[in-house]
C-alpha cells in the first residue's frame, strides 16, 4: 500500500464513523426543512479531514485506541472515559456553517458538486441552517462527559476560533476592495479564515484528554501550518481542477477578484491581476491566465510555501508518541497540499 492509499485508507475509516455519528447527532426532525438543509450539505460528502487529525491525534495521545475502539468512552490520560467523538462532530458541524454562510455571501452556485443550500432552498433557510449548525456545535462540545475544567477550555477554544474564521472571512472580504494587500497580511487572513478550525481539531483532543499546556499549544500550530498550506493548496486547485472534480466554478477566486498567495505574487513580479480573466470567462480564458500566472513563477511559488508549512507542522507532532496514528498525521499534513481536489 503506497503512502497515499494508507492515508486515504485511515481517512475512509474515520470518516464512515463520523458520517453515522452525525446521522445520530443530528437527525432530521422538525422542522423538517430546518434540519434537512443543515444537513444538507454535510450528506453531500466531503472528506472529514479535520475529526479525522481529531481522532488521530486522540489515539496518538491515549496509545491504547484505534477506530475499532469505542469513541464515544474513549481513555483519558487520567483513565477517564469521555466521548470525543462528539467533539469530533462539532469540530465538522462548524465547518458545513461556514461553508453555507460563505456560500451566501459569495453567492455562489455549487458546492461539493451539488446547488449551494442558499439555491437548493432559499436564502433564508441557508441562513437559519448554519446558524443552527453554529449553535449545534457548542452542544456537541459541551456534550463528551469530559471533566468541567476540560469542558470549558474546550468550548472557549471553539468559541475563540468561531469569532477568529468571522475576522478571517471579514479581511477576505475587505482585501477584494485593496490593491496593497501583502503576503504577510494574506496569511493572517487564511489562519484566521481557515487555518484556525484546523488549529481547533489538533488543540481540542489534547485538552479534553489532560495534556500539558505545551502539547496543546504544539498541536495547535501543527493545525495553524497545515491549515494554511491546505488552504494554499485549495487556491492552486481552484485554478487547476476542472470544476466537475472541484464541486465548484472553476477559476472562481479570479473571476470574484479574491486575493489569493498566487496572485500577490504576480502583481509584484508586474502582471495585472485585475484584467487576468473577462467578467464571464471561459475555460479556454481560465487556462490562458493560469499560463500567465505559471510564466511568473507565482504557481511554484505558492507550491513552495505551502510545503514548508508543512514541514513546519510536522515539527510540532514531536510532541506526541511514535505510534502509528503519528506517523499518519504527518502524511496527512503531506496529503493536504498533494491532494487532486
Amino acid at each position: 500500500m503506497t503512502t497515499s492509499e494508507r492515508v486515504e485508507s485511515a481517512i475512509a475509516d474515520r470518516r464512515a464513523i463520523v458520517n453515522d455519528a452525525i446521522t445520530e447527532q443530528l437527525p432530521i426532525q422538525r422542522p423538517e426543512r430546518l434540519y434537512s438543509a443543515s444537513r444538507y450539505l454535510l450528506d453531500a460528502g466531503g472528506k472529514r479531514l479535520r475529526p479525522t487529525i481529531f481522532l488521530l491525534i486522540a489515539e496518538s495521545i491515549s496509545e491504547t485506541a484505534s477506530p475499532a475502539d469505542d469513541y464515544r468512552a474513549f481513555p483519558t490520560l487520567n483513565g477517564e472515559r469521555i466521548d470525543v467523538l462528539s467533539a469530533a462532530v462539532s469540530i465538522e458541524v462548524i465547518q458545513s456553517f461556514t461553508l453555507i454562510h460563505d456560500d451566501i455571501m459569495d453567492d455562489d452556485n455549487l458546492r461539493r458538486g451539488v446547488p449551494a443550500v442558499h439555491r437548493e432552498y432559499d436564502l433564508e433557510t441557508a441562513i437559519l441552517a448554519g446558524d443552527t449548525l453554529y449553535s449545534k456545535a457548542f452542544e456537541y462540545m459541551l456534550d463528551t462527559g469530559a471533566p468541567a475544567d476540560k469542558s470549558v477550555q474546550a468550548l472557549e477554544e471553539l468559541a475563540t476560533t468561531c469569532t477568529e474564521i468571522c475576522e478571517g472571512q471579514a479581511l477576505d472580504v475587505d482585501f477584494e476592495c485593496r490593491t496593497d494587500v501583502t503576503t504577510e497580511e494574506y496569511l493572517e487572513m487564511i489562519e484566521y479564515k481557515t487555518a484556525v478550525l484546523y488549529a481547533a481539531a489538533a488543540a481540542t483532543p489534547a485538552i479534553l484528554l489532560g495534556s500539558d499546556e505545551e502539547t496543546v499549544d504544539a498541536l495547535h500550530g501543527y493545525g495553524l501550518d497545515i491549515g494554511r498550506a491546505f488552504q494554499i493548496q485549495d487556491d492552486l486547485l481552484d485554478l487547476t481542477t476542472p470544476s466537475e472534480e472541484l464541486g465548484k466554478r472553476r477559476g472562481s477566486d479570479l473571476i470574484e477578484g479574491k486575493r489569493t498567495v498566487i496572485t500577490l505574487h504576480a502583481r509584484n513580479q508586474g502582471l495585472d491581476v485585475e484584467d487576468l480573466v473577462p467578467e464571464n470567462p471561459s475555460d479556454a480564458e481560465i487556462e490562458a491566465a493560469l499560463e500567465q500566472l505559471r510564466a511568473t513563477g507565482s504557481i511554484d511559488f505558492a507550491r513552495e510555501l505551502a510545503e514548508e508549512l508543512v514541514e513546519s507542522g510536522k515539527r510540532r507532532l514531536d510532541v506526541l508518541p511514535e505510534n502509528e496514528p503519528h506517523d499518519l498525521l504527518e502524511e496527512i499534513a503531506h496529503y493536504l497540499v498533494e491532494r487532486a481536489y
